[in-house]
């Protein structure tokens, strides 16, 4: 038997019967059925295996117990996988007390015909269950991913029993990857429930957390910081990797062809990866689970019978059914008489979170033609523009159409003080001049960017786009760099003058050298010159206007009375605002705060 810690002992099983997980993802390396116990004053039995190995899990329960009954059967999870053999096992074990939330009794009565009432404890958020030197405390993760989840946190060993979080396909018998069965399995399973991983995440950040049990595949015993960084990622919609997904369906070969030489083009134009799918022949879930590992998403399908063709009509809903969000998604269409393919496309979208659709469609009239091999380029050359211009070698670095970018928006300003890189939020940037080129950056004279700059003369100017999430506005608008790397975790990319520009969430970006420094009192303004422009997409500029109505979260004044900033929602207490107040986060003074209605 495996021994997890000296007190904890793994009974699970290994399933290489199973082809299709939950009757629809191909499993070709199997899957695990975990399940623990726990040998202290009291014992405990963490879930229960599949019914299909009712006899070898019991064999492993006497290996461990003997003819003694366990104290505790503590069920996280209803789903038959895990919960099959409770009835057998309280049948056989019958001084044995189940341990479960009471929307788990509940499914009991439905699975099993009884609930259980002479011989259950019914725990919720909070409650703890003492086993000796084992204190076991429970954390409900409803919709991670049924209603009735709880999972375990031993106290002792700081081990987390997770349910069916950190989970993968393939058994344990079989060494692979963690991270791309593991992704798969979590979209395909539990994307649909972000939110509800998010604040699951919340929870367990306030435990000392040094091994995660999972109930299917590996206890996960170290880097624990890497499985955690990719939940978060899966969990918000994020990004992963930089990439160019295309799922495509062709009937006659046609789309094929198109697709093939659009995955060339987008090669030779600097994409740092590019993944084909025939959603017709591939595995349909790892066609999902790339659609959100990377960045970007072509759609290439034929009208058929005055729709799509099924099986991207299935991708589709696969995406939307899992809150897809935050890419670039692009369409090819094919269509001999009436196409159609592009606008159902678009529609079944029409309601996913913030998907930027590409300028460029791409319309095939039954077979590639002059006309549309030029909407192939103009679709390829839009979808790289911004890994064109993060390459050296390829970068246009004087095209001064990054200027356009400028408005009334809210740009990242990037320095240096010698030792650390930092950057700004700054609202308040013009191009003052056009022969030559110069612009002026006002900064208020408290951010220790005014100071840097003040010293070595130069910055970047980087636009923010209508994508950038609010957490940019806090990692570089509310700490100071002084005290702050606000750059860790970040993947940095340097202009010729040696800073750091931003390759994700801005249009563009304009390295500055100062020319004139004009004091203006409580701030200061930097006229520079240009001395490089890289446009690196076509997301519009976020304006101010749009920051408030889209990305700032509301703040949370009921109840308060005072005044609340503007800019970052900072509520300041009081009857009167003082007259040379400056926001603590934001660094703005009364001029941007507004009474608390």
């Amino acid at each position: 038997m495996n021994t997890i810690t000296h007190d904890i002992l793994y009974l699970g099983v290994n399933d290489h019967q199973v082809d299709l997980f939950e009757g629809q993802y191909p499993v070709p390396n199997g899957m695990s059925y975990n399940s623990y116990a726990i040998l202290d004053q009291k014992t405990a039995i963490l879930d229960t295996v599949d019914q299909n190995f009712t006899h070898q899990w019991l064999d492993n329960v006497h290996r461990v117990f003997g003819d003694k009954a366990p104290d505790f059967l503590i069920v996280q999870h209803m789903e038959p996988d895990h919960a099959a053999n409770i009835a057998v096992f309280l049948d056989l074990y019958r001084s044995t007390t189940v341990v479960s939330s009471a929307k788990a009794f509940t499914m009991m009565q439905n699975f099993f015909g009884t609930d259980y009432a002479d011989r259950r404890l019914v725990i919720q958020e909070g409650s703890t269950l003492e086993l000796g030197r084992h204190t076991l405390a429970f954390v409900s993760a409803p919709m991670v991913h049924w209603p009735e989840v709880m999972v375990t946190y031993d106290t002792c060993d700081k081990v987390l029993f997770s349910a069916d979080g950190f989970g993968k396909f393939g058994a344990l018998d079989v060494e692979e990857p963690w991270e791309d069965e593991a992704r798969r399995y979590y979209i395909g399973i539990v994307g649909k429930y972000g939110a509800q991983v998010q604040a699951l995440l919340k929870k367990a950040a306030g435990l000392d957390i040094q091994m995660i049990c999972p109930l299917h595949g590996p206890v996960l015993k170290e880097n624990l910081g890497h499985y955690l960084s990719l939940y978060d990622t899966w969990s918000s919609y994020k990004v992963e990797s930089e990439g160019i997904v295309i799922a495509y369906t062709s009937v006659y070969g046609h789309t094929r062809a198109a697709v093939e030489s659009l995955a060339e083009k987008l090669k030779a134009k600097g994409a740092p990866k590019v993944i084909l799918h025939d959603l017709a022949r591939c595995d349909m879930s790892k066609a999902v689970e790339d659609a959100f590992r990377y960045s970007k998403l072509v759609l290439a399908t034929t009208t058929y019978n005055a729709e799509i063709f099924p099986f991207m009509r299935t991708f589709i809903t696969h995406l939307t059914e899992r809150n897809f969000q935050n890419r670039t998604v692009a369409f090819v269409e094919n269509g001999t008489w009436a196409p159609l393919a592009a606008k159902v496309m678009g529609g079944m979208l029409s309601h996913a979170k913030n998907l930027r659709i590409a300028t460029n469609t791409v319309h095939i009239h039954s077979a590639l033609s002059a006309e549309s091999k030029q909407e192939l380029e103009n679709l390829a050359e839009e979808l790289c523009l911004d890994y064109k211009n993060l390459q050296e070698s390829t970068a246009d670095k004087n095209d001064l159409t990054a200027l356009f970018n400028i408005g009334y928006g809210l740009y990242v300003v990037t320095s240096r003080d010698g030792q650390r890189d930092n950057g700004l939020i700054v609202n308040t940037v013009s191009q003052v001049t056009n022969t030559p080129n110069r612009v002026a950056v006002t900064i208020n004279k408290q951010n220790y960017s005014h100071h840097v700059i003040r010293q070595t003369g130069v910055m970047n100017l980087n636009c923010l786009s209508t994508d950038a999430p609010f957490e940019i506005f806090q990692r570089f608008g509310f700490q100071s760099g002084r005290t702050a790397d606000k750059f860790q975790g970040m993947e940095i990319h340097r202009a010729d003058n040696g800073l750091v520009f931003l390759s994700q969430y801005v249009n563009s970006f304009l390295s500055l050298k100062v020319e004139q420094y004009v004091d203006l009192g409580t701030h200061g303004m930097f006229i520079c010159s240009i001395e490089e422009a890289r446009v690196l997409s076509k997301v519009e500029t976020m304006t101010y206007t749009y920051y408030q109505k889209n990305v700032k979260p509301k703040p949370q004044t009921e109840g308060k009375k005072g005044w609340v900033c503007k800019v970052c929602g900072y509520i300041y207490e009081g009857d009167t605002l003082p007259e040379d107040f400056v926001c603590p986060l934001c660094k703005h003074g009364p001029a941007d705060f507004e009474p608390i209605a």
